[in-house]
């Protein structure tokens, strides 16, 4: 007997069926929190990207995956996710200034993630945009950095969209690709069930554990002796130079 038989309303092919195109609402809220928001650090975006991919096999469950409609649609809507959430860290970035670096150190924050961040504008310039894309943690802070340090808003949308596409249409497609591979999309549909709860489950504990993975971090650098606050002081020491982002100090700064 199938374990949901007896609690019909359990059964994840029961919850997809009613969640229909809401499904990918929220996968593409994930991906948007992910670059759009602080926090979104936290969330699993790579695997998300893939396992969306999969899912989209209409041998799945036809007549489009999971979600019903065309993976085509699919990466294109994550893609746009990807997009906007950058643009709306940018904008905390550039309307909030160096006052966003204002807070103290908790599992939600950490000064040295800022820090890598940097160090990748420093080592990359400006088409960090684009390969943050494919770095967990530093794909949520680089927005904010190149709001805060006012990279020219032209060219940070130019390639935040290339990244977008890149990583949230292109990883959709690729995990699409191989659901592809003879008996990959038929060992999805027979077990979708147990995947989707462990895609469910293994983002909640990935979510937990990336926090408190934080918390303890954050406990070990203010044992080194920082206060464990970033005040003005410090903030604005975070703000990078226009240098960075490959541009000239004298170029103009659009406003936005």
């Amino acid at each position: 007997m199938h374990p949901f038989a007896l609690i019909p309303w359990l059964d994840p092919k029961t919850i997809i069926n009613a969640a229909g195109p809401w499904a990918l609402v929220v996968v593409c809220f994930i991906v948007f929190a992910e670059t759009g928001l602080l926090v979104g650090f936290l969330l699993p975006g790579d695997t998300l990207l893939i396992m969306a991919g999969l899912l989209s096999n209409p041998v799945t469950h036809a007549p489009n995956g999971v979600f019903g409609v065309n993976v085509w649609v699919v990466g294109l809507l994550i893609g746009l996710a990807a997009f906007v959430g950058g643009e709306v860290g940018y904008l905390i970035g550039r309307k909030g200034g160096p006052a966003v670096f204002e807070r103290k150190e908790s599992g939600l924050f950490s000064r040295s993630n800022v820090e890598r961040t940097n160090a990748f504008f420093e080592r990359y310039g400006g088409v960090t945009v684009i390969l943050a894309r494919f770095v967990p943690i530093v794909r949520t802070f680089a927005p904010v950095a190149a709001g805060v340090g006012k990279m020219s808003w032209h060219k940070y949308s130019l390639y935040n969209l290339i990244g977008a596409i890149i990583w949230g249409f292109g990883l959709t497609v690729i995990g699409y690709l191989v659901s592809l591979i003879p008996g990959v999309g038929e060992f999805v549909a027979e077990y979708i069930d147990v995947i989707l709860l462990v895609a469910v489950a293994g983002t909640i504990v990935f979510i937990v554990w990336h926090y408190f993975a934080e918390k303890r971090k954050v406990r070990r650098e203010m044992a080194a002796g920082p206060d464990g606050v970033t005040d003005a002081a410090e903030a604005q020491e975070l703000v990078l130079e226009r240098e960075a982002f490959g541009e000239r100090p004298d170029d103009e700064r659009p406003t936005r």
